[in-house]
C-alpha cells in the first residue's frame, strides 16, 4: 500500500499536512527500545598510517585514519584539515571508504565533513551516490537502514537527517522523501521539508507498508480446530 501528500501552498496547511505524514511515519515504523546517547566527551584518539604537515598552510592530512572520542569512531583513507592537529573549533574533510560508528549505527560514504566544537564532535555531513545509515533496533533482530545522497548527523540531537532521493526502511517497511528525520535514540522517523522549500516545493513521502507480518508484539495464534462430532448413543442395525 502507498500513500502520499500533495502539494499545499499555505504555511498553516503545510504544517498540518507534514504533521499528518509524520504520524503516518511513525506508525510505519515501530520503535523499539532506545538507545542511549553518545558519549561525546573525554580525550580524542587519533590512528593513521601516515601524517602530513603543511607548515607554510598550516594543514595536515592523515592517511589510513581513524579518529575516535568516546563511542564515536571515524574512519577513512584520507582525512584533512586546516589549522593543525586542532580540535577546537575545526572542520575535517574525510574521503575514501569513509565510516562513522555510533550509537548502535553506522553511517558508510564516499565522503564526509566532520565538525568539532569545544574539542568534541558535534556534526558529521556524509555525502554519496548515494550514503548509507543502519542501525540495530535495540534488543531486537530488526535494523533500520536508510540511504540519501546528504546525511546528516547532529550528535547532541541523536539524529539522522536524510536529504535527496532518501529511503528509510525498518526491514519490512519502507518510506521515501526528500527530507526524513530519523531519531536514533527514539527510533521514530519524520517526514519533513527541506530547509528554505518554497510553499509547494516540499515534494511527496511514499510509504511502502508490507502486507502478511505480524506486528511487533503480536502472539501468533493457531486456528481452532471444528471438534470430532460425538458418536451416536443408539444400538447399530
Amino acid at each position: 500500500m502507498a500513500a502520499s501528500y500533495p502539494n499545499v501552498a499555505g504555511p498553516q496547511a503545510a504544517g498540518k499536512s507534514l504533521a499528518t505524514i509524520a504520524l503516518v511515519a511513525l506508525l510505519a515504523l515501530p520503535a523499539g527500545p532506545h538507545t542511549r546517547a553518545a558519549q561525546r566527551t573525554g580525550p580524542i584518539a587519533v590512528d593513521a598510517a601516515s601524517t602530513e604537515v603543511d607548515y607554510r598552510n598550516n594543514a595536515i592530512v592523515l592517511r589510513d585514519v581513524t579518529i575516535s572520542q568516546g563511542d564515536i569512531r571515524v574512519e577513512a583513507t584520507e582525512a584533512r584539515a586546516a589549522g593543525g592537529l586542532n580540535f577546537e573549533n575545526s572542520r575535517w574533510t574525510f574521503s575514501g571508504n569513509v565510516r562513522i560508528r555510533a550509537e548502535g549505527g553506522k553511517l558508510t560514504s564516499d565522503q564526509a565533513i566532520v565538525s568539532f566544537a569545544n574539542n568534541a564532535i558535534s556534526r558529521a555531513t556524509v555525502t554519496g551516490k548515494p550514503a548509507h545509515f543502519e542501525q540495530a533496533r535495540g534488543t531486537t533482530a530488526d535494523i533500520a537502514r536508510g540511504r540519501a545522497e546528504t546525511i546528516i548527523y547532529e550528535t547532541a540531537a541523536g539524529t539522522v537527517s536524510l536529504l535527496d532521493s532518501a529511503w528509510l526502511s525498518d526491514g519490512r517497511n519502507e518510506i521515501r522523501g526528500q527530507r526524513l528525520v530519523y531519531n536514533i535514540r527514539e527510533q521514530r522517523v519524520q517526514a519533513r521539508a527541506r530547509p528554505n522549500a518554497a510553499p509547494g516545493e516540499q515534494g511527496r513521502v511514499r510509504i511502502i507498508i508490507q502486507p502478511g507480518a505480524a506486528p511487533q508484539g503480536t502472539p501468533t495464534t493457531e486456528p481452532v480446530q471444528p471438534s470430532p462430532p460425538a458418536e451416536s448413543s443408539s444400538p447399530k442395525p
